[in-house]
């Protein structure tokens, strides 16, 4: 069975994988942050908000019927998880190859972004900026966080794109559903 049919059969338990992977990973920074004492930068924060948006936009899609207008409900939000996976990866790779090089990275977009939607003031314990970037950077096995960061992204954004394609492909034995419906239009049926 090729991936695109694993996928055809297997969409919504895919889209709720996704969703516990991203929701993982925002545990797993929470559970760093409050236990390990590893304080989030900006840009640690604006990947936990990409993720939780990946998360909320998987389940909604999961939730979605599987009928046509619902395959191009998921089509389109799998387009979103992946655009949003993209981001994360140029958020990852930025903190990892930029920022935490700075001594400071106030004023960066992500502090802008951060501040700007006001999460922090709403749920401090979550989404308050506590450290600067260069202070953040911190290694898991000998990699820094953000690049297992950039990796799970390029995972939800690789199985996203995967999504789309088996989402808007014929299922077996169909013929094209978009023929289909056209010619069913035309003789009435």
């Amino acid at each position: 069975m090729t991936p695109i049919r694993l996928l055809q059969r297997h969409t919504r338990l895919a889209l709720a994988l996704v969703a516990l992977a991203c929701l993982a990973s925002v545990g797993g920074a929470l559970y760093a942050q409050h236990v390990h004492g590893m304080e989030p930068c900006p840009w640690c924060i604006l990947q936990r908000i990409l993720y939780l948006a990946i998360a909320a936009v998987a389940l909604l899609a999961a939730a979605l019927p599987a009928r046509s207008a619902g395959r191009v409900s998921t089509a389109l939000s799998a387009v979103l998880m992946a655009a949003l996976g993209l981001a994360g990866v140029a958020a990852a790779l930025y903190q990892n190859l930029v920022a935490a090089k700075l001594p400071s990275c106030d004023m960066t977009l992500a502090d802008r972004i951060v501040s700007g939607l006001g999460l922090d003031a709403w749920q401090p314990e979550v989404f308050e900026v506590r450290s600067s970037c260069a202070d953040a950077a911190v290694s898991l096995l000998g990699v820094p966080f953000e690049l297992w960061s950039a990796a799970l992204f390029g995972l939800v954004a690789g199985l996203s794109a995967g999504l789309v394609w088996a989402v808007l492909a014929p299922e077996p034995g169909d013929a094209d559903p978009w023929a289909r419906g056209v010619a069913g239009r035309q003789t009435g049926a």
